[in-house]
């Protein structure tokens, strides 16, 4: 999984649920950052170990597993540029300005910006999408928790999730199951949902 933003600071040790929570974060970047179907089909195994039916967030996975093993690579290309690279308004939008402040390149991204310059994050030569896209997000949470697992760097993901990602994954969530075209990016709403209610109800009790 190739990352979207610099990393400035050496990663410490993680505990195991900061791990999961940093892997989960890949992952959603992963899958929002381009159409890659060996990286799919590597999504069964994974929910060999985060699959269950004991939770909403393991029963996603068991969704998205599913889906996984019935995509090829022309499939999910095809669904991939339909969803989100067609000309004039895609069916669906990744990025938050758009579903916080109804355009692109709007006040959100410019705060956004403020605030990646503030954790000493600059996006890599060669990315072409804006800051505000759900992977480039994922990707900084990440870093976030790989960069900051004690107690100062628990505030600083806390503050970034709640302004960045809270206000519009549930709307993006609802937009991946709504769009006509959408087959195998429709099972990844219910893990979107449960990973980041999770993450919700952790960050509420800090």
């Amino acid at each position: 999984m190739s990352a979207l933003f610099e990393r400035i600071a050496a990663a410490p040790p993680l505990a195991d649920e900061d791990r999961a929570r940093a892997e989960h974060y890949a992952l959603i970047s992963a899958l929002f950052a381009a159409p890659d179907v060996a990286f799919v089909h590597r999504l069964p195994a994974l929910a060999s170990s985060w699959g269950t039916i004991a939770s909403p967030l393991g029963q996603a996975w068991l969704l998205l597993a599913d889906a996984a093993r019935a995509i090829d690579a022309e499939a999910l290309e095809d669904e991939y540029t339909r969803l989100f690279l067609t000309i004039g308004k895609p069916e669906v939008m990744l990025y938050g300005s758009f579903h916080i402040a109804g355009f692109l390149m709007e006040e959100p991204l410019v705060e956004l910006r403020h605030d990646l310059a503030e954790l000493g994050l600059g996006r890599r030569a060669g990315v072409s999408e804006s800051e505000d896209h759900i992977a480039a997000l994922a990707d900084v949470m990440r870093h976030l928790i790989v960069t900051g697992p004690d107690a100062a760097g628990l505030q600083r993901q806390k503050a970034f999730f709640e302004k960045h990602l809270a206000p519009w994954h549930e709307a993006l969530a609802d937009a991946l199951e709504r769009a006509p075209d959408s087959r195998f990016y429709a099972r990844t709403a219910p893990l979107l949902r449960a990973f980041f209610a999770v993450e919700r109800l952790a960050f509420d009790m800090i």
